[in-house]
Protein backbone atom coordinates (compact mmCIF):
# COMPACT_ATOMS: atom_id res chain seq x y z
CA UNK A 1 0.00 0.00 0.00
CA UNK A 2 1.50 3.78 -0.55
CA UNK A 3 2.55 5.93 1.97
CA UNK A 4 1.59 8.99 1.96
CA UNK A 5 4.51 11.12 3.24
CA UNK A 6 3.38 13.90 5.65
CA UNK A 7 5.78 16.80 6.34
CA UNK A 8 8.49 15.85 9.34
CA UNK A 9 7.42 11.98 8.82
CA UNK A 10 9.88 9.41 9.51
CA UNK A 11 9.75 6.09 8.57
CA UNK A 12 9.23 3.50 11.48
CA UNK A 13 10.83 0.51 9.89
CA UNK A 14 12.97 -0.30 7.02
CA UNK A 15 10.04 -1.49 4.73
CA UNK A 16 8.48 2.14 5.22
CA UNK A 17 11.54 3.35 4.45
CA UNK A 18 11.59 1.54 1.29
CA UNK A 19 8.35 2.26 0.33
CA UNK A 20 9.13 5.93 0.57
CA UNK A 21 12.40 5.07 -1.73
CA UNK A 22 10.22 3.61 -4.46
CA UNK A 23 7.48 6.11 -4.46
CA UNK A 24 10.58 9.44 -4.81
CA UNK A 25 11.79 7.16 -7.48
CA UNK A 26 8.44 6.62 -9.18
CA UNK A 27 7.55 10.19 -8.80
CA UNK A 28 11.09 11.05 -10.39
CA UNK A 29 10.50 8.78 -13.02
CA UNK A 30 6.99 10.91 -13.97
CA UNK A 31 8.45 14.10 -13.88
CA UNK A 32 11.60 13.09 -16.08
CA UNK A 33 9.42 11.30 -18.29
CA UNK A 34 6.92 14.37 -18.75
CA UNK A 35 10.15 16.76 -18.70
CA UNK A 36 11.76 14.35 -22.01
CA UNK A 37 8.07 14.38 -23.57
CA UNK A 38 8.16 18.66 -23.03
CA UNK A 39 11.80 18.24 -24.90
CA UNK A 40 10.58 16.80 -27.61
CA UNK A 41 7.49 18.44 -28.42
CA UNK A 42 9.31 21.86 -27.69
CA UNK A 43 12.32 20.19 -30.36
CA UNK A 44 9.73 19.35 -32.98
CA UNK A 45 7.62 22.93 -32.83
CA UNK A 46 11.32 24.44 -33.13
CA UNK A 47 11.93 22.12 -35.94
CA UNK A 48 8.55 22.87 -37.55
CA UNK A 49 7.79 26.15 -36.90
CA UNK A 50 8.04 27.91 -40.50
CA UNK A 51 5.62 25.12 -41.51
CA UNK A 52 3.19 25.70 -38.70
CA UNK A 53 3.35 29.76 -38.81
CA UNK A 54 3.01 29.14 -42.79
CA UNK A 55 0.27 27.16 -41.87
CA UNK A 56 -1.79 29.79 -39.73
CA UNK A 57 -0.99 32.12 -41.76
CA UNK A 58 -2.53 30.59 -45.10
CA UNK A 59 -5.95 30.01 -42.44
CA UNK A 60 -5.38 33.94 -41.62
CA UNK A 61 -5.14 35.14 -45.39
CA UNK A 62 -8.07 32.93 -46.33
CA UNK A 63 -10.25 33.93 -43.84
CA UNK A 64 -9.35 37.79 -44.60
CA UNK A 65 -9.90 36.96 -47.92
CA UNK A 66 -13.16 35.32 -47.97
CA UNK A 67 -14.11 38.56 -45.60
CA UNK A 68 -12.80 40.37 -48.00
CA UNK A 69 -14.36 38.83 -50.86
CA UNK A 70 -18.08 39.02 -49.39
CA UNK A 71 -17.76 42.37 -48.13
CA UNK A 72 -16.30 44.16 -51.23
CA UNK A 73 -17.26 41.73 -54.11
CA UNK A 74 -20.08 39.54 -53.88
CA UNK A 75 -22.44 42.59 -51.42
CA UNK A 76 -21.90 45.18 -54.35
CA UNK A 77 -22.41 42.38 -56.90
CA UNK A 78 -25.67 41.53 -55.15
CA UNK A 79 -26.53 44.79 -54.80
CA UNK A 80 -26.27 45.41 -58.66
CA UNK A 81 -27.59 42.26 -59.86
CA UNK A 82 -31.02 42.91 -57.69
CA UNK A 83 -31.26 46.32 -59.15
CA UNK A 84 -30.94 45.07 -62.89
CA UNK A 85 -33.35 42.48 -62.08
CA UNK A 86 -35.93 45.33 -61.24
CA UNK A 87 -36.44 46.13 -65.57
CA UNK A 88 -37.33 42.66 -67.08
CA UNK A 89 -39.76 41.80 -64.28
CA UNK A 90 -41.21 44.90 -65.05
CA UNK A 91 -41.88 43.62 -68.42
CA UNK A 92 -42.86 39.82 -66.74
CA UNK A 93 -45.56 41.42 -64.72
CA UNK A 94 -46.89 43.84 -67.83
CA UNK A 95 -47.07 40.81 -69.88
CA UNK A 96 -48.89 38.78 -67.60
CA UNK A 97 -51.78 41.42 -67.49
CA UNK A 98 -51.42 42.33 -71.61
CA UNK A 99 -53.79 40.49 -73.67
CA UNK A 100 -52.49 41.93 -77.02
CA UNK A 101 -48.82 41.99 -76.45
CA UNK A 102 -48.26 39.49 -73.97
CA UNK A 103 -45.12 37.17 -76.14
CA UNK A 104 -43.55 40.84 -77.26
CA UNK A 105 -43.11 41.90 -73.95
CA UNK A 106 -42.24 38.16 -72.59
CA UNK A 107 -39.17 38.50 -75.33
CA UNK A 108 -38.31 41.60 -73.72
CA UNK A 109 -38.36 40.07 -70.49
CA UNK A 110 -35.94 37.13 -71.15
CA UNK A 111 -33.43 39.40 -73.49
CA UNK A 112 -33.85 43.07 -72.77
CA UNK A 113 -34.36 46.21 -74.26
CA UNK A 114 -32.71 49.82 -74.32
CA UNK A 115 -29.58 49.13 -72.45
CA UNK A 116 -30.88 46.86 -69.65
CA UNK A 117 -30.08 43.24 -69.21
CA UNK A 118 -32.85 40.67 -69.38
CA UNK A 119 -33.14 37.85 -67.43
CA UNK A 120 -31.07 35.98 -69.49
CA UNK A 121 -28.24 38.35 -69.20
CA UNK A 122 -28.77 38.54 -65.39
CA UNK A 123 -28.25 34.62 -64.97
CA UNK A 124 -25.00 34.87 -67.06
CA UNK A 125 -23.27 37.95 -65.70
CA UNK A 126 -24.21 37.92 -61.81
CA UNK A 127 -24.20 34.17 -61.47
CA UNK A 128 -24.05 33.02 -57.98
CA UNK A 129 -26.52 36.14 -56.49
CA UNK A 130 -29.67 35.74 -55.24
CA UNK A 131 -31.19 38.02 -58.27
CA UNK A 132 -29.37 35.72 -60.70
CA UNK A 133 -31.52 32.53 -58.79
CA UNK A 134 -34.89 34.57 -59.03
CA UNK A 135 -33.99 35.14 -62.40
CA UNK A 136 -34.05 31.67 -63.35
CA UNK A 137 -37.36 31.15 -62.03
CA UNK A 138 -38.87 33.96 -63.77
CA UNK A 139 -37.15 32.97 -66.86
CA UNK A 140 -38.75 29.87 -66.30
CA UNK A 141 -42.10 30.94 -66.06
CA UNK A 142 -41.11 33.49 -68.91
CA UNK A 143 -40.58 30.27 -71.36
CA UNK A 144 -43.38 28.07 -69.91
CA UNK A 145 -45.65 31.44 -70.96
CA UNK A 146 -44.29 31.14 -74.65
CA UNK A 147 -44.57 27.51 -74.99
CA UNK A 148 -40.81 27.30 -75.13
CA UNK A 149 -41.26 24.03 -72.58
CA UNK A 150 -37.76 22.22 -72.58
CA UNK A 151 -36.32 25.75 -71.93
CA UNK A 152 -38.91 26.28 -69.27
CA UNK A 153 -37.32 23.09 -67.94
CA UNK A 154 -34.14 23.96 -67.74
CA UNK A 155 -34.31 26.92 -66.12
CA UNK A 156 -36.87 26.22 -63.26
CA UNK A 157 -34.82 22.77 -62.14
CA UNK A 158 -31.94 25.33 -62.34
CA UNK A 159 -33.75 27.47 -59.87
CA UNK A 160 -33.47 26.51 -56.10
CA UNK A 161 -35.65 28.07 -53.25
CA UNK A 162 -36.93 26.71 -50.23
CA UNK A 163 -39.99 29.05 -50.10
CA UNK A 164 -43.28 27.73 -49.81
CA UNK A 165 -44.66 29.22 -53.28
CA UNK A 166 -42.29 30.11 -55.22
CA UNK A 167 -40.50 26.61 -54.31
CA UNK A 168 -43.74 24.48 -55.26
CA UNK A 169 -44.36 26.95 -58.08
CA UNK A 170 -41.22 25.76 -60.10
CA UNK A 171 -42.11 22.11 -59.49
CA UNK A 172 -45.35 22.60 -60.67
CA UNK A 173 -44.08 24.46 -63.69
CA UNK A 174 -41.94 21.99 -64.59
CA UNK A 175 -44.98 19.47 -64.42
CA UNK A 176 -47.07 21.84 -66.80
CA UNK A 177 -44.06 21.65 -69.25
CA UNK A 178 -43.81 18.07 -68.95
CA UNK A 179 -47.64 17.72 -69.50
CA UNK A 180 -47.96 19.50 -72.46
CA UNK A 181 -44.70 17.51 -73.92
CA UNK A 182 -47.23 14.72 -73.80
CA UNK A 183 -44.92 12.92 -71.29
CA UNK A 184 -47.60 12.81 -68.17
CA UNK A 185 -45.40 10.62 -66.22
CA UNK A 186 -43.20 13.04 -65.59
CA UNK A 187 -45.80 16.19 -65.55
CA UNK A 188 -47.19 13.51 -62.54
CA UNK A 189 -43.53 13.14 -60.31
CA UNK A 190 -43.21 16.56 -60.30
CA UNK A 191 -46.60 17.65 -59.42
CA UNK A 192 -46.31 15.24 -56.35
CA UNK A 193 -42.87 17.32 -55.94
CA UNK A 194 -44.90 20.32 -56.00
CA UNK A 195 -47.44 19.02 -53.21
CA UNK A 196 -44.80 17.85 -51.05
CA UNK A 197 -42.72 20.95 -51.10
CA UNK A 198 -45.35 22.50 -48.63
CA UNK A 199 -48.57 23.07 -47.66
CA UNK A 200 -50.33 25.97 -48.40
CA UNK A 201 -54.06 27.67 -49.38
CA UNK A 202 -52.43 28.24 -52.47
CA UNK A 203 -50.29 25.58 -54.18
CA UNK A 204 -51.41 22.82 -53.04
CA UNK A 205 -54.63 22.43 -54.11
CA UNK A 206 -54.12 23.64 -57.43
CA UNK A 207 -50.96 20.82 -57.84
CA UNK A 208 -53.48 18.26 -55.82
CA UNK A 209 -56.22 19.13 -58.91
CA UNK A 210 -53.79 18.84 -61.71
CA UNK A 211 -51.76 15.55 -60.35
CA UNK A 212 -55.73 13.89 -59.99
CA UNK A 213 -56.11 14.39 -63.60
CA UNK A 214 -52.85 13.36 -65.08
CA UNK A 215 -53.26 10.63 -62.92
CA UNK A 216 -56.83 9.66 -64.19
CA UNK A 217 -55.25 10.35 -68.00
CA UNK A 218 -52.92 7.54 -66.83
CA UNK A 219 -55.48 5.15 -65.46
CA UNK A 220 -54.64 5.45 -61.81
CA UNK A 221 -57.51 6.30 -60.63
CA UNK A 222 -57.40 5.27 -57.68
CA UNK A 223 -54.31 7.84 -57.14
CA UNK A 224 -56.55 10.35 -58.65
CA UNK A 225 -59.20 9.65 -56.53
CA UNK A 226 -56.46 10.59 -53.03
CA UNK A 227 -55.90 13.75 -54.74
CA UNK A 228 -59.42 14.61 -55.39
CA UNK A 229 -60.88 13.80 -51.65
CA UNK A 230 -57.79 15.98 -50.40
CA UNK A 231 -58.97 19.02 -51.89
CA UNK A 232 -62.48 18.34 -50.78
CA UNK A 233 -61.35 17.40 -47.09
CA UNK A 234 -58.51 19.93 -46.25
CA UNK A 235 -59.44 23.42 -49.38
CA UNK A 236 -63.17 23.17 -50.12
CA UNK A 237 -63.29 27.35 -50.23
CA UNK A 238 -60.27 26.84 -53.00
CA UNK A 239 -61.34 27.20 -56.62
CA UNK A 240 -59.93 23.97 -57.19
CA UNK A 241 -62.65 22.88 -54.47
CA UNK A 242 -65.20 23.42 -56.73
CA UNK A 243 -67.06 20.98 -58.97
CA UNK A 244 -64.83 18.52 -57.09
CA UNK A 245 -67.36 16.11 -56.73
CA UNK A 246 -67.68 15.53 -60.44
CA UNK A 247 -63.76 14.67 -60.67
CA UNK A 248 -64.53 12.33 -57.63
CA UNK A 249 -67.40 10.63 -59.26
CA UNK A 250 -65.48 10.37 -62.21
CA UNK A 251 -62.57 8.62 -60.17
CA UNK A 252 -64.53 6.33 -58.54
CA UNK A 253 -66.02 4.85 -61.89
Amino acid sequence: MATYKKRGFKPKNKEEEAQLDDHDSTTAEVFHTLDESASRTEAWVQKNQNYILGVIGAVAVGVLAYLGYHQFIQKPKEATAANELFYPQQYFDQALNSETERDSLFTLALNGAEGKYGFLDIIEEYSGTKAANLAKYSAGMTYLNLQQYQDAISQLESFSSDDDIMGAMAKGGIGDAFSQLNQPEDALDYYQKAIAHSENEFTTPRFLYKAGVVAIELGQKEKALGYFEQIKEKYPDSQEGIGIDALIGMAQN
